[in-house]
């Protein structure tokens, strides 16, 4: 299929790849050129416009960080929307807010465009194994039709519901990640105050009830005072994330204060480190008593 691609951050440039080596023709589009270079040597096309990456496509693809990005990308005047055939697929990967997401399903449905919310699980490495977790919200026969495509970037599909569950889903799990890392930065504080050997809380926290991927990955580098090992998500798009959820919790009359004061903490770590592994948060906690 001609496949438009939008968007060559970690994640993009990973799942544009894939779509590449599963024989797809594809053409991406990036705000800043010279990220493409990869995906020109494995024959890809580069557009000047997100429109001109859209033009004649079956499916377009989206992978930004933000709903600014996202209306870039889809709704501005050069965008894709625009561009694209009757009943092509448009599959927004980026996780949005999910007002953003109303609104794209909205001008799908008056431009005759197919839109599926496809928000996805999994790092940078994953997505070029093509190895992600998607997080599906669409109609069942609009997901089978683009199911092939979404095989090539996956080795999981989770399907929610109608479209906006998918990115219901992720914006809740993003908050309930920014819970546990915040929790684990307090007690990797205290931890520290009462001389707990790290070695032994570590084991404690890997075979015990509380042990999840994420305490257990920030668990020694937050206890030793450092940087994971790897990267993961940024501070700024956790925060990003964590707001969304709150604003969709605001929006359906529900109260979310253990997520509000999670997300205290990353609004305070953002203008130092949000481009930095949300393990830094650790250095937030550790000079303040508790979040605004």
């Amino acid at each position: 299929m001609k496949i438009g691609f939008l968007g060559l951050g970690k994640m993009g440039r990973g799942m544009a790849a894939c779509l590449l080596e599963a024989g797809h023709e594809v053409t991406v589009w990036n705000r800043t050129s010279g990220r493409a270079d990869e995906l020109l040597a494995l024959g890809a096309s580069e557009a000047a416009t997100p429109a001109e990456a859209a033009q004649g496509a079956g499916a377009v693809f989206a992978m930004v960080a933000d709903d600014d990005a996202s209306t870039r990308c889809w709704l501005a005047e050069d965008g894709a929307t625009g561009a694209m055939p009757a009943d092509a697929l448009l599959i927004e990967c980026s996780t949005i807010s999910h007002a953003q997401s109303a609104r794209l399903a909205e001008t799908a449905r008056a431009r005759s465009l197919t839109y599926l919310d496809c928000p996805v699980n999994g790092p940078p490495a994953g997505a070029r194994k093509g190895e992600l977790v998607l997080l599906l919200g669409a109609a069942p026969e609009d997901l089978e039709r683009a199911r092939p495509l979404l095989e090539a970037i996956s080795k999981s599909i989770l399907h929610f519901g109608p479209v906006g569950t998918g990115t219901a889903y992720k914006l809740i799990n993003n908050l309930l990640g920014a819970v546990h890392i915040s929790a684990m930065a307090e007690a990797a504080v205290l931890a520290g105050q009462y001389g707990i050997d790290v070695d032994a809380m570590v084991e404690a926290i890997r075979t015990g009830p509380i042990a999840s991927p994420h305490t257990i990955r920030m668990s020694r580098p937050m206890l030793e005072g450092r940087p994971a090992d790897s990267f993961a998500l940024a501070i700024g798009l956790r925060e990003k994330d964590a707001r969304y959820c709150l604003g969709m919790a605001e929006a359906a009359g529900i109260g979310m204060p253990v997520g509000a004061s999670a997300h205290g903490w990353y609004a305070q770590a953002t203008p130092r480190h949000g481009s930095e592994d949300d393990s830094l948060l650790l250095e937030t906690v550790a000079g303040r008593t508790g979040p605004d």
